[in-house]
C-alpha cells in the first residue's frame, strides 16, 4: 500500500480533512500527524513530525498545510533530506517533482481551494523524477546538507 504522512495547522486543519478522506479513497495510507482541531496552533509543532518522518525515511513522502504554506515550506527545508515545495499550481508541482525530487508538498490552506489543492497533489504524487542531470544537481544539495551539518548526527 502507498503510504503518505500528513499535517497542518489551524488554517490548513479543514483542507487537510478532506485531503486526507481523497488520498484514503484513492488507496493510499494516511498518517495524520495533527492538527486535529480548529483551535489556533503553532505550525513547526506538526510541521517538525511531518518532516523528521519524511527525513528518517519512514515516509517517502508528506504533505504539510498552513495558511501561507511558506512557514512549512521553511520548516520542512531544515531537515536532512528535505525537499519541500510549496505549490499554488499543477505546473510547480509537476516540475519540482520532476527535476527536484521533491518529497514534502506544502499547501496553502488560506489560498488553496479543495479542487485545486487535489489537482496539484495528483500531479505531484504521479509525476516521476527525471534523473539524469537532475540528480548531479540533487546530489550537490545533499553534499552541502552533509558539510552544513557535520556532527550535528548526520552521515556522508
Amino acid at each position: 500500500m502507498k503510504k503518505i504522512v500528513i499535517g497542518s495547522d489551524h488554517a490548513g486543519f479543514e483542507l487537510k480533512k478532506k485531503l486526507k478522506t481523497c488520498l484514503t479513497d484513492a488507496g493510499w495510507e494516511v498518517s495524520d500527524e495533527g492538527t486535529y482541531e480548529k483551535g489556533p496552533v503553532d505550525y513547526p509543532d506538526f510541521g517538525c513530525k511531518v518532516a523528521s518522518m519524511v527525513s528518517s525515511g519512514e515516509f517517502e513522502r508528506g504533505v504539510l498545510i498552513c495558511g501561507s504554506g511558506v512557514g512549512m515550506t521553511i520548516l520542512a527545508n531544515k531537515f536532512p533530506g528535505v525537499r519541500a515545495v510549496l505549490c499554488l499550481d499543477e505546473e510547480i508541482a509537476r516540475l519540482s517533482r520532476m527535476h527536484n525530487d521533491t518529497n514534502i508538498l506544502a499547501l496553502a490552506g488560506r489560498r488553496t481551494d479543495t479542487q485545486q489543492a487535489l489537482k496539484i497533489i495528483t500531479v505531484w504524487l504521479e509525476t516521476a523524477f527525471e534523473g539524469g542531470r537532475h540528480q548531479r544537481r540533487i546530489d550537490k544539495i545533499r553534499q552541502w546538507e552533509v558539510k552544513l551539518c557535520r556532527g550535528k548526527n548526520m552521515t556522508p
